[in-house]
């Protein structure tokens, strides 16, 4: 596979180590002080030929500028507007850092350190999304060179990333978006329709004529149109799935209007022809007619136009939707998705659930012969009637005891002091009172504690 032959140099004797890789083309790598380093690096080259694992040295040579148009080519299967974010990485942020660097010389420090220039402490928060996706096209690029072999492993991979703090979400109360359809009398039908049905803005604006089904109140959502480099590119929707959202009634008569004399084709709002452009998110109608009511309503929030899509799950849960209809509505990937951006709109559910508990053991105790929990811990006193087999049984103590009657106790049963003493050790109530005490013993009923050695608990007689 290989030959080793010595040299003398300058600086005294060296080893040169001389193969031929897998595809049978001569290589050689001098250099080696000892003999036995030589022998490693032969094992070492004969060895990972046999795994096909060999990695050409040459290959590692390649330079991050001449991968990553490449790289950046194959990414098809994304939406023009997310392969434009990694483009405008790669040109602002990869390619002046990394453009002459080879793939090999590349080391996990120096792309920690990069990572912490491009977010300086102190403004990590703010920077996380822009530094993730630098991140992620310079990851990407050596992870194929991994996979082409130029490389052994990813020295980008494990980085230390700054964390993306959550945004705090806005949401419109019904009210409030009646104040800003006021606001817009222009575009009601269109505010409507973000607010009460979740769409995206590109979703709404993409809609077509033929996607509307008035008569069973239902949108086929088909079409995503998104602004991209100043120009309006219409694709699948966000998940590529077309979904099908149900329309209020009250706005069918508003979508009827914008409809009215256009074809099947045409587009539903704006002019059928051209897709209404997003309004400008500083000084657009949007946020003009946003500040006009937070002038007039000192509770209303500051919203985006994306922020009526989290309003449109907002009043959907409060009116009653469970999280798989609120999914189908918004067009999640999954239920877990729902509920990991929207977790907050079902803290509520938790007082339903505890409340709704509170109701069902209070009807099944006040119904029910035994004694609850309370009683035993003091916290209720007796309740009512005994089931008709405990009528007869003799009272102990009714004024000790509130009036509950104890069943009948074999003395033989309980004769033993050691297991009356075990009894009450084990069951946590040696220093209760005697009514708490005769209570546990008539939930006891026609069983025995046993104390035997390996046995703990109750039997059933």
């Amino acid at each position: 596979m290989g030959s080793i032959e010595a040299y003398e140099t300058a600086s005294g004797r060296r080893y040169r180590v001389r193969y031929r890789d897998p595809a049978h083309q001569s290589r050689e790598k001098a250099g080696f002080r000892r003999k036995v380093d030589a022998e490693e690096y032969l094992a070492s080259v004969t060895v990972s030929s046999a795994r096909g694992e060999y990695i050409d040295p040459r290959a590692a040579k390649v330079t991050i500028a001449e991968l990553g148009p490449e790289w950046l080519a194959n990414r098809t299967h994304l939406k023009a507007s997310s392969w434009k974010s990694l483009e405008v990485a790669w040109r602002v942020h990869v390619e002046p850092a990394w453009g002459s660097r080879a793939i090999g010389d590349i080391r996990y420090s120096e792309v920690q350190a990069w990572i912490r220039r491009l977010a300086p402490p102190g403004q990590a928060s703010r920077a996380a999304t822009k530094v993730k996706r630098a991140h992620g096209v310079l990851a990407g690029i050596l992870d194929s060179a991994v996979r082409d072999r130029r490389i052994a492993s990813n020295p980008a991979r494990g980085v230390m990333l700054p964390r993306k703090s959550p945004k705090a979400r806005a949401y419109l109360s019904v009210e409030q978006v009646e104040l800003l359809v006021e606001l817009l009398p222009e575009h009601a039908a269109l505010v409507y329709t973000l607010a009460y049905t979740g769409m995206r803005w590109g979703e709404v604006t993409g809609l077509r004529v033929r996607n509307l089904d008035l008569q069973r109140r239902r949108a086929r959502v088909e079409e995503n149109a998104v602004k991209v480099s100043n120009e309006i590119v219409v694709g699948t929707p966000k998940t590529h799935e077309a979904r099908t959202v149900p329309l209020p009634r009250f706005l069918l008569q508003g979508l009827a209007q914008e409809i009215a004399g256009k074809g099947r084709d045409q587009l539903v709002f704006g002019d059928g022809d051209i897709h209404l452009q997003r309004p400008h998110a500083r000084n657009g109608w949007f946020m003009r007619a946003v500040a006009a009511a937070r002038a007039l309503d000192p509770t209303f929030p500051r919203v985006t136009i994306h922020d009526l899509r989290h309003t449109a799950a907002s009043l959907a849960v409060s009116a009653g939707a469970n999280v798989k209809a609120v999914q189908r509505m918004l067009g999640h990937a999954s239920a877990a998705m729902t509920l990991d951006t929207y977790a907050d709109l079902f803290d509520d559910d938790l007082d339903a659930v505890s409340d709704r508990l509170d109701e069902v053991r209070t009807l099944r105790v006040s119904t029910s012969p035994h004694r609850s929990v309370g009683f035993l811990w003091g916290l209720e006193k007796d309740k009512g009637p005994r089931s008709a087999s405990l009528r007869g049984s003799r009272a102990l103590g009714s004024a000790e005891d509130g009036g509950f009657e104890l069943p009948r106790v074999n003395t033989q049963r309980h004769a033993s002091t050691y297991r009356e003493a075990a009894f009450w050790r084990a069951s946590g109530l040696a220093r209760r009172s005697q009514r708490q005490r005769g209570a546990l013993k008539y939930l006891a009923g026609s069983t025995r504690f046993s104390t035997r050695k390996g046995h703990s608990g109750w039997n059933a007689h």
